[in-house]
């Protein structure tokens, strides 16, 4: 029994130094300095495209100049990551002294578009209609999670009020002009095809998704591009392409844009089969924009450890991810007008644990910022 244990106890051992061996291994990238390669930014490269590059970020890019630095000297465009979401813009104490849905942004949703406009930066709005990170309340008689739903009547005038007021905000706000599209319903299908079932389905009925870009196209400016945003959109080409058509006015008019691509990848994934769905969802006849675009290492709960070789395979799957959806915008395939990356440094990422993004934790850039330069001789070849 000792000998077992003393066995296992040289495993661990061995098991934990390896791993401290390859972590301090993908401390850094192995590149020389930025300067010494090109003076070109993202936006320069975009540009050439017909495309905006956009990150989104949250309020640190306020009050951090190392991070404001790096998106105003790279992007040229921002998507709040969390601050324009339902639960972010709602309050709950003035909807229930005032009785009907209120709009009411937070301290940092407001600090992020002051940011904003200071620095003429365009902007994607992200997220009016969905089923997650949207409160409870609002779907229940006096905004009270402890009574009953309402009906479908006075849910779909909260939806109306919810959108036309977001609007206003922004209008009133001196903000409007900065916002080029907006996700109007985000993640409303499941990859088998069918509806997702939620408190919106529940309280209106499967045609919720038809009234709020009925809403959002009575409300918004002209100039703002009214979006589908989805999650695993290579396998749910056949289902968006064809509800987008059901997203017409009384007239035959569409009540649609475009559809968001989310882009949450790995390297386990099989490029040509997500630039497969890209052309599919391309047939809709609709802009396509790429919405959260980032690239984990290994696959999907199951990272793998950041090597130098594997941040060349993420920097290899980047050139050519990138270098696939120029080629078919230039060649006029597709109508894509700007890819945003969610986030740009792997430790603010939602999913850091897969070291996902175009620089590491220090703000270096990665062989995945030159892939998506396409400057191929540092992207991991």
């Amino acid at each position: 029994m000792r000998k077992k244990i003393t066995a296992l106890l040289c495993i661990l051992i061995l098991a934990l130094s390896g791993c401290e061996g390859a972590s301090t291994q993908s401390a850094k990238c192995e590149l020389p300095d930025k300067s010494t390669i090109t003076e070109k930014t993202l936006k320069d490269v975009f540009d050439e495209h017909g495309m905006k590059v956009g990150c989104c970020v949250h309020s640190g890019i306020t009050s951090n100049e190392n991070l404001e630095k790096i998106v105003l000297e790279q992007f040229d465009s921002v998507t709040m990551e969390n601050a324009m979401k339902p639960d972010s813009v709602l309050n709950r104490e003035e909807s229930q002294r005032e009785g009907v849905l209120t709009v009411e942004f937070s301290d940092e949703t407001v600090r992020i578009l002051n940011w904003a406009k200071a620095h003429e930066m365009p902007m994607r709005g992200h997220t009016l209609i969905w089923y997650s990170q949207t409160p409870e309340w609002i779907f229940h008689q006096d905004f009270d999670e402890g009574k009953a739903l309402v009906g479908r009547d006075e849910m779909l005038l909260r939806m109306e009020t919810f959108i036309r007021s977001v609007f206003e905000k922004l209008e009133d706000m001196g903000c409007i002009d900065l916002f080029y599209a907006y996700d109007v319903v985000n993640e409303g299908f499941m990859e088998d095809g069918t509806m997702r079932g939620n408190n919106w389905t529940q309280t209106i009925g499967e045609d919720y998704i038809w009234y709020a870009f009925y809403y959002a196209d009575k409300y918004a400016p002209d100039s703002i591009d009214l979006y589908y945003n989805d999650y695993n959109e290579q396998y749910k080409g056949d289902t968006l392409c064809n509800f987008v058509k059901t997203l017409v006015d009384e007239d035959g008019r569409s009540l649609i844009d475009g559809i968001g691509l989310q882009a949450h990848l790995f390297t386990a994934d099989d490029l040509a089969t997500y630039l497969e769905g890209v052309d599919k969802l391309a047939s809709s006849g609709l802009k396509l924009e790429v919405t959260e675009l980032d690239l984990g290492l290994g696959a999907y709960q199951a990272p793998a450890m950041p090597t130098q070789d594997k941040f060349k395979e993420q920097g290899q799957y980047y050139y050519e991810l990138i270098n696939g959806l120029f080629e078919r915008a230039d060649a006029g395939k597709i109508s894509m007008d700007s890819v945003t990356f969610w986030g740009f440094t792997d430790s603010s990422s939602w999913r850091s644990e897969y070291y996902p993004q175009l620089y590491d934790k220090d703000l270096q850039p990665k062989y995945a910022y030159y892939g998506a330069m396409q400057i191929k001789e540092y992207a991991g070849y």
